[in-house]
């Protein structure tokens, strides 16, 4: 039992250590807040220059006349950053995974996407923990899924497939850093 406490001190010293050096970010974009998208990033650094972040987003609602976009979205990211992590300009590579289904027009799309891309940034310090981040991607996904009239028909819904070329990333997002 003794040894268990002792690890889990030393444990809880290392982790206040280590972000004390302000090495661990959170992160909400407020792009995605805009849309009624809830989401949250966190971002650790690797190095002096390197940082890696895993970004979620969910959405959850339905709007009148039943018209949705429910979607899971899943975006990890590694970081260049050219002078000092977290401040001043940034280059990096993005992933991203979702699952989505709803629509606002005639048709209702049921599917999957996934694909990655190149990311630039720039990262304003506001106080000793607080930033805002700017941060605008393009890459490639691959969606496929399937479309249907806004009927409830399991039968009525054609399968397809589209690559997309262009934005996969827009952030204006405020960060605290520990």
């Amino acid at each position: 039992m003794r040894r268990i406490y002792i690890v889990s001190v030393l444990a809880v010293a290392l982790f206040v250590v280590k972000t004390s050096a302000q090495n661990t970010a959170v992160k909400i974009n407020g792009l995605y807040g805009l849309a009624t998208t809830l989401n949250a990033g966190v971002e650790m650094a690797l190095n002096d220059q390197m940082t890696v972040e895993l970004a979620a987003a969910y959405n959850p609602w339905t709007f009148s006349g039943g018209k949705k976009m429910r979607f899971w979205l899943v975006q990890p990211e590694a970081k260049y950053w050219f002078c000092e992590k977290y401040e001043g300009h940034f280059a990096g590579f993005h992933l991203h995974g979702a699952q989505y289904f709803g629509g606002f027009g005639k048709k209702r799309y049921d599917g999957y996407l996934a694909g990655g891309g190149f990311t630039y940034g720039y990262d304003w310090i506001l106080s000793p923990h607080w930033n805002l981040e700017a941060a605008l991607g393009i890459g490639y996904a691959h969606l496929w899924y399937k479309e249907s009239e806004r009927i409830p028909c399991m039968k009525c819904y054609e399968r397809k497939r589209k690559n997309y070329f262009g934005p996969t990333k827009a952030a204006v997002s405020i960060v605290y850093l520990f």
